[in-house]
């Protein structure tokens, strides 16, 4: 298992580098902090690890990047704590973020989960396709196709849209989404699975799926066939 760590902070990169390596996870770091994309695509890491503060761009500019092109889990490890760093986090397509400072027994449980949701999903991988609404999702491809337009969607989004679809009809609660989605409720708010259905929303939108996911004041969510 491949991690890039996009640290610029060389003994925070030695520490992560040692402690993952005891669980048989190889940590990479950019070439050149100005081309991170070049090493991503070289490299090609089942995850990555993004600081925001960093030489050139800022760690949301490179998740932006990593995100047009890959759907692989990205986790945002930043000394920065305000709410809005976070939700910017969310909204640029990460799954997770740790505040430093930070333990590396908690770093090293979130990075395992997210390994186990992005690549051991078996509920989602039971059924390659499905169709809803006149739309194909393609969970192995991670990617919905509607009336010629296609859409990439990030593993919590298509985790979060295949309940919601097996379930259509039917008022998934926000707590049930939240022990689906996540191992372990500590590590979740609802501040985050809000973005992420948001997200979600306007990524069927934006090829013409629209009022597909309702929400139910007080209950949770549903989605409903056209």
């Amino acid at each position: 298992m491949k991690v890039l760590l996009i640290e610029d902070d060389v003994s925070i990169f030695d520490v992560i580098c040692e402690r993952f390596a005891q669980w048989n996870i190889e940590v990479i770091g950019p070439e050149d902090f100005q081309h991170i994309m070049g090493t991503f695509k070289k490299e090609e890491p089942q995850l990555v690890i993004i600081d925001i503060q960093l030489p050139a761009f800022d760690g949301f500019h490179w998740c932006r990047e990593i995100r047009a092109v890959s759907n692989v889990p990205i986790l945002f490890l930043s000394s920065r704590d305000h709410p809005m760093d976070m939700v910017m986090a969310m909204q640029m397509g990460a799954d997770d973020f740790v505040q430093k400072p930070f333990h590396t027994e908690v770093l090293i449980a979130k990075v395992q989960a997210l390994l186990r949701r992005a690549y051991n999903y078996q509920e989602i991988m039971q059924s390659d396709m499905e169709k809803w609404n006149g739309a194909e999702i393609h969970y192995d491809r991670a990617q919905v196709y509607y009336m010629g337009k296609r859409v990439e969607l990030t593993k919590n989004e298509l985790f979060i849209l295949k309940v919601l679809v097996k379930a259509r009809g039917q008022i998934v609660s926000r707590d049930e989404l939240m022990r689906k989605l996540w191992d372990d409720e500590r590590f979740v708010n609802d501040n985050t699975l809000t973005v992420n259905v948001n997200r979600l929303r306007q990524r069927l939108e934006d090829i013409g799926l629209l009022d597909g996911i309702l929400t139910k004041k007080g209950l949770g969510y549903m989605a409903v066939d056209a």
